[in-house]
Parts: C-alpha cells; sequence; structure tokens
C-alpha cells in the first residue's frame, strides 16, 4: 500500500473493535485490561487513533507491542501427555496489538 491511498484510523474503528473486546479475558504482558483502554477511549477518542495510526499508515509493528505470554494448558482427557497435540497453547498479547489487529481485521 502507498501512503497516499492510506485512510487514516477513525474513533469509530477503535470504538468498534474496543466493543467485541471482553473485558473479563486475560491480560496480555502489559497487564492492562480491556476495560482500561474502553476508559481512556471513552475520557480521549483521538488517543489511540493518534497512537496506532502512524504504525498502520507505516506498515510498522515495533518489537515492544510483539511480546506475548504463553501459557500452555492439557488437554483433557488424552490417553497420554507425551505427545504435543495433547496441549494447547494459549496466546495473550499487548492490548495495543490486539486492537490494532481488529481494526485492519475489520478493515479487510
Amino acid at each position: 500500500m502507498h501512503y497516499e491511498d492510506y485512510t487514516p484510523l477513525t474513533s469509530e474503528e477503535i470504538s468498534r473493535a474496543l466493543s467485541k473486546s471482553s473485558n473479563s479475558s486475560a491480560p496480555g504482558p502489559d497487564h492492562i485490561l480491556y476495560s482500561v483502554w474502553k476508559s481512556v477511549h471513552r475520557v480521549k477518542p483521538s488517543l489511540l487513533p493518534s497512537l496506532l495510526d502512524s504504525l498502520l499508515a507505516h506498515g510498522f509493528h515495533p518489537p515492544s507491542l510483539k511480546k506475548a505470554l504463553g501459557i500452555v494448558l492439557d488437554k483433557l482427557g488424552k490417553p497420554s501427555y507425551d505427545l504435543p497435540s495433547s496441549f494447547r497453547v494459549i496466546i495473550l498479547l499487548r492490548r495495543l496489538s490486539k486492537i490494532l489487529e481488529s481494526v485492519v481485521a475489520s478493515r479487510l
């Protein structure tokens, strides 16, 4: 995508992304809940679009937002836990990454 073809992020896109997120989901490595980002967006709706817009416009995803936590859980009822398929991995990403991911998915 060329920069001149880029459509800036809007507060409405961020609102839609946040409305799809559960306040009770487990926090990622930043320990910031969706409810906090929802409150921030409600008080200052221009903040998140201004933070995330240049990242999307330039196709840059900083390494600090790529940090994740992985949690390995046993799949119940498996006859043996000697195989990797007997486990499930849950990846918890930073909330800002998830918000941006949701906006991009909506645009696609």
